[in-house]
């Protein structure tokens, strides 16, 4: 359900973007990476949790604004595993990332670094409980550009999201597995993708 929200949110946004983007100046993007989080605590602070590295994948739509920045909608999702201080059985927390970003273009013959700052949401979900919490990313990257239409990218991109380290969302009545470290959630994803200008 909190994903659909999401979604929609994103999809709705996309709609009202300024109807003079030409069908010629949009792209497609998909990328995969590794990704790193903080651990978690156990209940009452006991422990310290660790979760593992996680691969992420996603999506990206852009247009271009002008010939140095574009906006973009972009979904990444990832998932970490961990083993639960209460029994000691193996869980996971999925987050999907959904962020309108702007981008900055400084391009040099074939290759562009771009600079990425975007606000969103991240849609948290365990086993036990989803929550939905405002995010925002920050990301540096490099691009090849192979023609006119098709690049291979690389990106460094952090996440920071706004959590409730109160929140249930670790636990289903009595039974808690783990709690957030902190009330802000910080990611970091290096991500290889390519990307189709149309």
């Amino acid at each position: 359900m909190k994903y659909s929200i999401l979604i929609m949110i994103i999809i709705v946004s996309l709609m009202m973007v300024n109807n003079s983007v030409k069908a010629s100046e949009w792209e497609f993007s998909a990328h995969v990476g590794q990704s790193w989080a903080p651990d978690l605590n156990g209940i009452n602070n006991s422990e310290t949790i660790t979760i593992d590295d996680g691969i992420n994948y996603g999506l990206g739509i852009a247009w271009f604004d002008s010939p140095t920045g574009m906006g973009q909608v972009l979904f990444n999702h990832v998932k970490h595993d961990f083993i639960s201080e209460y029994d000691q059985s193996q869980q996971s927390l999925d987050i999907l990332y959904g962020h309108f970003n702007g981008l900055a273009l400084f391009k040099q013959e074939n290759y562009t670094t771009t600079v990425s700052l975007g606000l969103g949401g991240a849609a948290f979900e365990t086993e036990q409980n989803n929550e939905l919490y405002p995010s925002a990313t920050l990301a540096l990257g490099t691009r090849y550009e192979f023609s006119d239409n098709l690049s291979f990218f690389t990106e460094l991109r952090g996440y920071a999201s706004l959590v409730d380290e109160d929140d249930n969302i670790f636990c289903q009545a009595e039974s808690c597995h783990a709690q957030f470290e902190d009330n802000l959630w910080f990611e970091a994803n290096v991500v290889i993708g390519i990307a189709f200008r149309f």
